[in-house]
C-alpha cells in the first residue's frame, strides 16, 4: 500500500510546507495532493511543490472540472508531466452546484456524463493519433453551436505526452464511482471504511465491467482520504474530527442534494445523518457536531494515542493485501504522525 498526505486549500494565505514535503518524500510518501474550492487553486501549488522536490509524485484533489475545459487541462497535465519526468496525478472532480454555479457561473449539468467526455476528451489529447473531435452531450469539438463562428477546426496537440498520465476522480455515489471504474486509473473517496468495501466497491466493480478490457483493482487506485487524530485524550481525539464529519454530512450542499449525507447512510447511519443534517442547516452547528457518532469516526478515522492507532492500522493493512486500497491519503500535516506511519506502512 502507498502513502501520500493531503495539503488541503489555502484560507487568506496560501501556505505549502516545503520542509514537510521534503520530509515525507525522504521517508519514502507517494503522493502530496493539492486542492482547491473558491479561493486558491490546486494547479499553481501543485507546480509550486512539483519544481521543489525530485521524488515524490503530485496530486490535485480536485481540479475542479466545469472550471477549465478538457484540453486545458489535458495541457496542464502534459505540461507538468514533462516538467516534472512523470510525477504529475490529475485528479478531477465534479465539485458541487453550489460553487460550479454560484462562483464559476457555469450550468452544474451532468456530472457523470461530464466526467466521462472530460476523460475521453483529455486521453485523445494525450495519445495524439490525430486531432480530437467529439460530439458530446456536454463538450463538442469543433464547437458549431450556438453562439460560435463556424471557424472552430478539429487540432491536434503540439506538446508530444505520455498516454499513460494517471487521472483520478472524487467520487462516492454509486453512479461516480461507477464512472471512475470504467474510465480513469483511481478514485479518492473522501472516507472509507476498509471493513465496508462492498459499499463502494459494488459500483466499481460494475465500472470495470462496462470498461470491457479486463480491468480489476490491479490496474485502478482506490485512494481514500484518512483523517488522523493523534492524541493520549482520546475524547479529545473524537472531539477535533467531529466538525469535519458534521460539516459535510450535514451543511455540504442542499438538503435533498447533498452526497455525503446520502454516503453516509449507505454506510448504516441514515438516521445519524439525518439528525446531524437538520441542526446543521437550522444553524445549530454544535449540536450537529455533537451526533457525530464515536463509531463513524473510528471506521473512517485512526483517532487516538499512538498505540491505539497502530492496532487500528490493520484492517487498512488488510485490506490494502486485499487490493481494496492502493493508497491511503492521510488527513494530517503533523511530522510525527507522517513519520509513525512511514514506519507502521512502508
Amino acid at each position: 500500500m502507498k502513502l501520500g498526505f493531503l495539503l488541503g486549500y489555502s484560507g487568506k494565505h496560501i501556505h505549502i510546507p516545503l520542509d514537510l514535503i521534503k520530509q515525507a518524500e525522504s521517508m519514502g510518501y507517494d503522493s502530496v495532493w493539492t486542492a482547491e474550492a473558491y479561493g486558491n487553486d490546486a494547479v499553481t501549488s501543485a507546480t509550486w511543490v512539483l519544481a521543489n522536490t525530485s521524488k515524490i509524485r503530485v496530486g490535485t484533489a480536485i481540479m475542479q472540472m466545469p472550471a477549465r475545459t478538457p484540453a486545458m487541462c489535458a495541457m496542464t497535465a502534459m505540461s507538468l508531466d514533462q516538467l516534472s519526468g512523470g510525477r504529475f496525478i490529475a485528479g478531477l472532480g465534479a465539485s458541487g452546484p453550489q460553487v460550479v454555479e454560484g462562483w464559476h457561473g457555469v450550468p452544474y449539468g451532468k456530472p457523470v456524463t461530464r466526467t466521462k467526455e472530460y476523460i475521453q476528451i483529455m486521453r485523445k489529447i494525450f495519445e495524439r493519433d490525430g486531432p480530437v473531435e467529439l460530439d458530446g452531450n456536454m463538450y463538442q469539438l469543433p464547437n458549431k453551436t450556438e453562439g460560435t463562428t463556424g471557424l472552430g477546426k478539429a487540432l491536434k496537440s503540439i506538446l508530444a505526452a505520455a498516454k499513460d498520465i494517471p487521472i483520478y476522480t472524487a467520487s462516492i455515489t454509486p453512479a461516480g464511482l461507477r464512472c471512475a471504474g470504467e474510465v480513469a486509473d483511481g478514485v479518492f473517496p473522501v472516507w472509507m471504511d476498509p471493513n465496508k468495501y462492498s459499499v463502494l466497491g459494488g459500483p466499481i466493480e460494475e465500472g470495470f465491467q462496462k470498461a470491457g478490457n479486463g480491468k480489476s483493482l490491479k490496474d485502478f487506485d482506490v485512494a481514500p482520504f484518512v483523517s488522523v487524530a493523534l492524541n493520549d485524550d482520546l475524547d479529545a481525539a473524537y472531539d477535533s474530527l467531529r466538525p469535519w464529519l458534521a460539516l459535510y454530512i450535514g451543511g455540504m450542499g442542499a438538503k435533498n442534494k447533498n452526497f455525503y449525507h446520502g454516503y453516509a447512510t449507505r454506510m448504516g447511519y441514515g438516521d445519524a445523518a439525518d439528525q446531524i443534517q437538520e441542526l446543521y442547516l437550522s444553524g445549530k452547528k454544535a449540536e450537529a457536531e455533537a451526533l457525530v457518532p464515536n463509531s463513524l469516526l473510528d471506521e473512517v478515522s485512526l483517532i487516538g494515542p499512538r498505540e491505539r492507532i497502530i492496532e487500528r492500522l490493520q484492517p487498512w493493512k488488510e485490506a490494502g493485501k486485499r487490493g481494496e486500497v492502493g493508497s491511503m491519503l492521510l488527513g494530517v500535516q503533523d511530522p510525527a504522525v507522517l513519520e509513525l506511519f512511514a514506519q507502521e506502512m512502508l
